[in-house]
This record gives structure tokens, sequence and C-alpha cells, in this order.
């Protein structure tokens, strides 16, 4: 990372509560086709959330510790805050003397850019507020939101529109957390209704039509230089496994998430 910081732009997109299982599923079917060329093989990555919701999960993405990979370590991180004693902390990593990634980045010239999702990006009350504020810019609408069908597009419009606003010699982080696989998402299917709730079903559907329109992103995103990008899951949840519903709590469905970073060539998205 110590070559990509300073040279490209960065963008971390997070697919808020996408199961892992569900990703694989869908990729391995051919139903994820402008995510899946961007994967390394076209697969996804298995790793363990640092959290098993979206505030905690997070909080450490924000310092640098992103999904473990699901194998033992230590495992080399690709940001660190400076630490004595660091085990993850490799030659390779971009170490700040910051506290969290978002300062670490501005102080090397990057503008943080938070494009928010779920209600811990909304602002409205306190606690809403402490995510979205380590970023230099964020922005939020109730069109953004859970219990928005379009929230997807709504999101890549104004993040689109973020990056054609900057000077072109502006470094850019650009941080989206996608609130569409999030309850409710029964919306995604077609012939799904409110009473019948949301399901392993509807949650798969809800990560096609992110599919359908994350190419979009990844050109903006890469439309200024080479771009660096991470997409990733910030914890999963259950739908009735072993009993158990939602997520903030410590089953395999909410740990395990999917992860993936890759490169994006100016224009090779559109």
């Amino acid at each position: 990372m110590n070559a990509v910081v300073g040279s490209h732009d960065l963008l971390l997109v997070t697919l808020d509560t996408l199961r892992y299982d569900v990703a694989v599923e869908l990729a391995a079917a051919g139903r994820l086709p402008n995510l899946a060329r961007h994967l390394p093989d076209g697969a996804w990555e298995k790793r363990h959330a640092p959290g098993s919701f979206t505030y905690a999960s997070h909080q450490a993405i924000f310092a640098g510790f992103l999904p473990t990979p699901a194998s033992p370590g230590p495992h080399p991180r690709l940001f660190a805050a400076r630490f004595e004693g660091s085990e993850s902390t490799a030659g390779s990593t971009f170490v700040h003397d910051t506290p969290d990634l978002l300062s670490g980045l501005a102080g090397v010239g990057y503008r943080t850019v938070c494009v928010g999702g779920v209600g811990f990006f909304n602002r409205r009350p306190p606690l809403g507020s402490v995510l979205p504020g380590m970023f230099q810019e964020s922005h939020w609408e109730p069109e953004f939101g859970v219990a928005s069908p379009t929230s997807f597009e709504a999101q890549v419009t104004r993040a689109a529109q973020v990056v054609a606003e900057l000077p072109r010699d502006q470094l850019l982080f650009l941080f989206v957390n996608v609130s569409a696989l999030h309850q409710p998402n029964w919306f995604h299917l077609p012939g799904a209704t409110a009473e019948a709730g949301d399901s392993r079903e509807t949650h798969a559907a809800a990560l096609e039509y992110v599919d359908r329109h994350i190419g979009l992103l990844f050109a903006a995103a890469s439309s200024r230089r080479r771009c660096f990008a991470i997409v990733c899951s910030d914890h999963g949840t259950a739908y009735g496994d072993d009993g158990y519903t939602g997520h903030r709590l410590g089953h395999e469905a909410v740990w395990t998430v999917p992860y993936a970073h890759f490169f994006l060539d100016p224009g090779a998205s559109r």
C-alpha cells in the first residue's frame, strides 16, 4: 500500500449485512456479472468480520482493521495506525500516526468523503454523526437509507457528483455504505410482500440490484486516475439460521463475510 497511497484514488464499499454464502452462490451462478469481473479469479475471499453490527465493525475498519482472512495468521494489514507491538503491520502496510485511517489519509493529501446508507450514517441522532463525522465531507439523504427501494442508485448518483466536482489533481478516498442489503429488503424481489417479510431470497435479490448499478460507481471512482478498491461486507445477518434472526450476535452467518480488493483502471468499468 505504500506504493498505492499517494498515487491512486481509493474506494471502500461496505455491502452492509451481506452474507458470505449468498455472495458466493450468486457469483458462482453468474448472477453478479458486474462484480464478478473484478473479483480476483471471479470469486469472493472468505473473511471474518471485525464486528457483529455496523457501528462496531466500521469503527474497526476505519482504524485499519478490515475483515480478517479466514485462515491462521498473522495477516499483514493494508493500513495501520502506528502501534507498538502490532503483529499485523508489515513493511508494505501504509502506517499513519493518527488514530484512524481517515485522518491518516487526509494528512497525506486525500479528500475523505462518506456517502452513508444505514442509520449509523444519517446524522439524525448524535450517534448517527459519529462515523460520518470522521470524514471531511459526508452525505446522507432519506433516499440513501434502508427503506428506499432505489437507495443504491441514489448513492451512486451522489458519489459520481462528488467525483465530478473535485479538482482533477485532488486525491480522493471515497467510502460508500450500501444499505440495500439491510432489512427491509423484501421489495427487491418481484412478487415478495411486506407481510411475508425479508428472507435469504430477498437478500439475494438485493445483491443483484446492487450489482446492476455498481459498474457506474466503479467508473466514477476510476474516472480521474487508477483506483484501488475494497469491496466487502461489514457483517452478515441471520434469516432463521439455528433459530437466529438479524445480527449483533455471534453466529457463523454474521461473522463470516465476503471480501475483495482490486485495481480499477480508468475507463475499464463503464
